[in-house]
Order: structure tokens, then sequence, then C-alpha cells
């Protein structure tokens, strides 16, 4: 048993980053760049933590990288090990001074863009000494990546599954609907709009939260009239609408922000259809609390005035 738990604290930190760098990769080359180190450096490391564990944890052969069972286990306790000892550091620095350092923000690509940079000025005056640095992926990437403290904080719309995290509400995002524009102009606003262009909906691809959340504006009608195109962004969707290939759906969000520009799109409020909830998240019981509930206020107060 003494041996044991004098093994247990044999191996560093330094050789878990390894260990979970390769697991990711499955490339030792790919792994060292990761790490900053060079490739004999990191596959010295990784056999070192072998021995102190006394487990085989990849599989090599002179093509391939691949984890062995007890390697995987391994290296998604080492994630978390990794992420705990990181909060050490933050926690340190947060009760030094938490509003000072870097803010690793996630956002989603229908919200990031038409929010953050506006809002950057106000956030820069509110928090002059954060440094803050913006990333736009999918929700579950970013909820992957608060988790494993990639990310500080994220930007996402509800309704979403966010586990345990801290939610602090910014504002509903409403729809406009995009028509071509030599299409008749639609008879009133709202769901009646919407009746005159049935079959002929475009949405973002899956995996965009938006064509989820676009489906929920209107309840059981919507996933009916889906057309059989999907979009990858905003952009190419207002270019499809333009052409008169179809209508879709624009956070009212994106359209304050000049989403549609100059692509000639007819916009018609949908004030009945159900909102998304755009909100900021955190890890619970993150040191920077402060810091986040300061960012979500100036956030919501910046989009009430705009």
């Amino acid at each position: 048993m003494k041996e044991l738990i004098e093994s247990f604290y044999m191996f560093t930190l330094r050789q878990l980053r390894f260990l979970v760098a390769l697991a990711d990769h499955l490339n030792f080359s790919q792994a060292a760049e990761v790490c900053f180190v060079t490739q004999p450096t990191l596959s010295s490391g990784i056999k070192e933590l072998e021995a102190i564990l006394g487990v085989q944890l990849f599989e090599r052969t002179k093509r391939s990288v691949m984890l062995t069972t007890v390697g995987a286990e391994i290296a998604e306790r080492a994630r978390r090990l990794l992420l705990d000892a990181g909060e050490i550091t933050v926690t340190a620095e947060a009760h030094r001074n938490p509003f000072q350092g870097d803010l690793r923000l996630g956002a989603i690509p229908t919200v990031g863009p038409y929010l953050i940079p506006h809002a950057l000025p106000e956030i820069r005056r509110a928090m002059p000494e954060i440094k803050l640095f913006l990333r736009e992926e999918m929700t579950e990437a970013l909820i992957a990546g608060l988790t494993a403290g990639r990310l500080d904080a994220i930007v996402i719309a509800l309704p979403f599954e966010t586990g345990n995290l801290q939610i602090a509400p910014l504002f509903e995002d409403g729809y406009q609907l995009a028509s071509p524009p030599d299409w008749p102009a639609p008879m009133g606003t709202g769901r009646r709009a919407l009746e005159q262009a049935k079959g002929h909906l475009m949405l973002l691809e899956k995996g965009h939260c938006l064509q989820r959340h676009a489906l929920a504006a209107y309840p059981g009608q919507l996933s009916k009239e889906l057309d059989d195109f999907a979009a990858t962004s905003l952009n190419t969707l207002i270019a499809m609408v333009s052409e008169g290939l179809g209508i879709t759906l624009l956070p009212d969000l994106a359209v304050a922000a000049g989403v549609a520009g100059e692509s000639g799109v007819r916009l018609t409020p949908l004030p009945d259809a159900c909102p998304r909830q755009v909100v900021l998240a955190w890890r619970s019981g993150s040191a920077r609390e402060a810091v986040f509930a300061k960012l979500a206020g100036i956030l919501r107060s910046y989009k009430q005035m705009n």
C-alpha cells in the first residue's frame, strides 16, 4: 500500500498533459506540438508514466497510435485532474485581482459576431485590465470546451442541455421572415406571413442550435415546411433567399446588426414567434464568477439600449 501511494505522487502534471494531448490527437508529432516539446520528450514522458503506473496506456505501431481501455479511463481522469490543477492557479489569481488577465469567451456563430464586437468598447471601459479572446463554435463544442477548461465562459442560446453550468440570462431573441425581393409581399405579419410560403423554408444545417430554435419558433408547424436545403451560415442562407430559392428565419439580433446588408431580401416581423433565450454560462464555483456576472450585466444592458 505504501509503495502504491508513493507511486501516485511520482507522476507529474506534465506527464498527464502529455497523456491527454496524445489521447486527443493519437499522433506523437501533433501531441508534442500542442505541448510545445519535442516528439522524443513527449514519447519519453509517456513511457515514464506507463512505468510508474504499471500499465500500458497506448498501443503503438509504425502507422498508428491507439488508447488501451485502461488508457482511455486514465486519460479521462487526467483531464479532470488537470482542470482542477488549473483552477488552483485561477483561484489564486482571482483572489489577487479577478478583473485582471485573459478571458477566453466562446460564442455560437449566430450570436457572437452580432453582439460581442459591438459591446466590446463598453466591456473595455468597464473592465480595462481584462484581455478578451473570442472563439466561435457550435454549442456542443462550446460546452465541452468550457467543461474541459479551454474556455472561461460561453454565450449560447437556450433551450439546450447545460448540465450544472451557471447560467445568467441576457435577452430574448425573436425572428424575422426573410423572403426573396421579387416574391409577393406577405399579407400581414407572424404566422399568416409564414403560411404564404409553405414548402420553401430553408434553415442552417444540423449542428447549429439555431435550426432547432427556429423550428421551435412555431411548434409543430415549421418541421413540415422544411426544405431539403441546409446552409452552413446565415450569410449563405441570405444569399440563397436573395436568389429566389426560398425563405428563412433570421434572428432579430443578426438583423439589427445588418446581416441582410444590401441583399435586397424582404424582412417581415414575426411577433408571435417563440424567441430563443440568449445566456452567458460558466462553470459553477468558478473563482471569477464576479467577472462573469459583470460581463453578463454589460451584455444585457447593451442589448437593452440597442
